[in-house]
C-alpha cells in the first residue's frame, strides 16, 4: 500500500498533513488540484524573492560601491523592490556632504539606511547639527564614526542631549565641539552612566566649568560604565590631580582614551629609562601638561634627542616645561630654538627669559618679536626661521 499526505493550509498559513492510501480510497481530483497551485505558488514566491534578492545585492555594489561579499551580507537586512526609494536616500546623503567612500562604508556599517524615509527619518537629524553651524563635511565625518545616529530619535535622544549640554554651561561653540570629538554622545542614553559619572565628579571638588571643559574636549570617557569610570578617576587622584583643578578634567579625558594606561606606562619607561627622570619628576610632569605621557615613544625620543643632544638643554628642563611635548618639532620647536639660538650666540638677547613664552606665542606674535626685530642685524634670520639656512651658517 503506497501511502501519499495531503497538505491543507489551516489558520494563518500553518500546513496540516492528511494521510491517504491507495487501496483503501482515492485522492480526488480537487486535492490533488490543490497540491498543484500550492506547489505552484510556492515556487512563484520563492522567484519573487530571488528577484528582489538580486535586484538588492546589485543595486548595493553598482550604486553604493560595495564588493559582492559585502553586498550579499548587507542585502540579508533588507530588500530592495525598486531604486526610487534608495535613490533618494543617496541623493540625501551627497547633498550633504558624504562623499562616496563614506557612504559605502555607512551602508556597510548600517545597511538599513538604505531603506530609510530620506525627508522624513534622515534630513530632521541631519538639519538638527547643521542648525549647530556644523559645515557640512564635519557632520558628515561625525555621523560615520557614530551610524547609530542614524536611527536615533530626533525627540527622544539626539534634542535632549544637545538641552543637557547647554544646562551645563556649554556655549554652542563647545557643544559643536562635543558633537565632533564624539558623536556617539548624541545617541547614547546619558543617565545611564554620563549623569551618574558626572555626579561623582561633582562629589570630589570637580566645579562645574572644569565640568564643562570635560563635556566639551573630552566626552568619551563619560560614557565609560560607572566601575571603569571610577577606577579612571582614582587612577587620576592617586598621581595627586587636584579636581578643583581644571587639569584633572584634561587628565582623565587623556587617560580614558583607548589603551591609556598603556601607553602612560610605556611612556613613563621612556621618559625614565632613557632619559634619567625619577618617578616625581613623572608626576610633575604630568601634573603640569598630562598629554606628555600619551605621546607616540618616536614623538618623545624625537623631541628629547632635539632639545637635549642639539640645543643643549637638560632633560630637568623639559620636566618643568613638559608642555614643549605637544609641539609639531618640525613645525614650531626646530625653527624656533633655531632663531633663539641664533640670536643667543650673537648677544642679542639674553639667557634670562621665558622659553614658555617663545613657544606659547602665536606665530604672528613670534615672527614680529624675534625674527623681524633682528633682521637689520641678522638679515638671514627669516631664513633660519624657515629651514634654508643652518644656524651655523647665519
Amino acid at each position: 500500500m503506497i501511502r501519499l499526505y495531503n497538505w491543507k493550509s489551516i489558520g494563518l498559513g500553518y500546513l496540516k498533513a492528511e494521510r491517504f492510501s491507495f487501496g483503501d480510497s482515492y485522492p480526488s481530483l480537487f486535492c490533488l488540484e490543490n497540491q498543484y497551485l500550492f506547489c505552484r505558488r510556492l515556487s512563484s514566491e520563492a522567484s519573487a524573492n530571488q528577484q528582489e534578492n538580486n535586484f538588492t545585492v546589485n543595486y548595493l555594489i553598482n550604486s553604493c560601491g560595495l564588493s559582492s561579499e559585502g553586498a550579499i551580507s548587507a542585502s540579508k537586512w533588507f530588500k530592495l523592490r525598486s531604486a526610487e526609494k534608495a535613490d533618494s536616500v543617496l541623493a540625501l546623503l551627497r547633498n550633504h556632504g558624504f562623499s562616496d567612500a563614506q557612504i559605502s562604508k555607512l551602508v556597510r556599517s548600517t545597511p538599513r539606511v538604505v531603506n530609510a524615509e530620506a525627508e522624513k527619518t534622515l534630513l530632521p537629524k541631519l538639519e538638527v547639527f547643521r542648525s549647530l553651524g556644523v559645515v557640512k563635511e564635519d557632520v558628515a565625518k561625525a555621523m560615520i564614526l557614530a551610524p547609530n545616529l542614524f536611527v536615533a530619535s530626533v525627540g527622544n535622544r539626539i534634542i535632549p542631549t544637545l538641552n543637557f549640554l547647554r544646562r551645563n554651561l556649554l556655549s554652542e561653540k563647545q557643544v559643536v565641539s562635543a558633537f565632533k570629538r564624539c558623536p556617539r554622545f548624541f545617541h547614547e542614553n546619558l543617565y545611564k552612566n554620563v549623569v551618574p559619572n558626572i555626579e561623582l565628579l561633582k562629589e570630589l571638588g570637580m566645579p562645574q566649568s572644569c565640568i564643562s571643559l570635560f563635556l566639551a574636549h573630552f566626552p568619551h570617557p563619560l560614557l565609560l560604565d560607572q566601575e571603569k569610570f571610577g577606577e579612571l578617576v582614582r587612577d587620576v587622584k592617586e598621581i595627586g590631580f587636584n579636581f578643583h583643578n581644571s587639569m584633572s578634567a584634561v587628565a582623565i579625558g587623556t587617560l580614558g582614551t583607548k589603551n591609556g594606561k598603556l601607553i602612560m606606562n610605556r611612556s613613563r619607561q621612556v621618559y625614565m629609562m632613557r632619559w634619567g627622570w625619577s618617578e616625581d619628576d613623572v608626576r610633575y610632569a604630568v601634573k603640569r601638561f598630562p598629554q606628555c605621557m600619551f605621546k607616540s615613544e618616536k614623538k618623545i625620543m624625537q623631541v628629547m634627542e632635539f632639545l637635549v643632544n642639539k640645543m643643549g638643554w637638560s632633560s630637568g628642563m623639559i620636566v618643568k616645561f613638559p608642555q614643549i611635548i605637544g609641539f609639531s618639532l618640525e613645525k614650531r620647536i626646530i625653527p624656533r630654538c633655531s632663531v633663539v639660538k641664533v640670536l643667543l650666540l650673537k648677544g642679542l638677547i639674553q639667557e634670562k627669559f621665558s622659553w614658555s613664552t617663545v613657544f606659547c606665542y602665536a606665530d604672528k606674535l613670534f615672527v614680529s618679536r624675534f625674527v623681524i626685530r633682528y633682521l637689520d642685524k641678522v638679515p638671514e634670520l627669516r631664513n633660519v626661521y624657515e629651514g634654508k639656512v643652518d644656524i651655523l651658517d647665519a
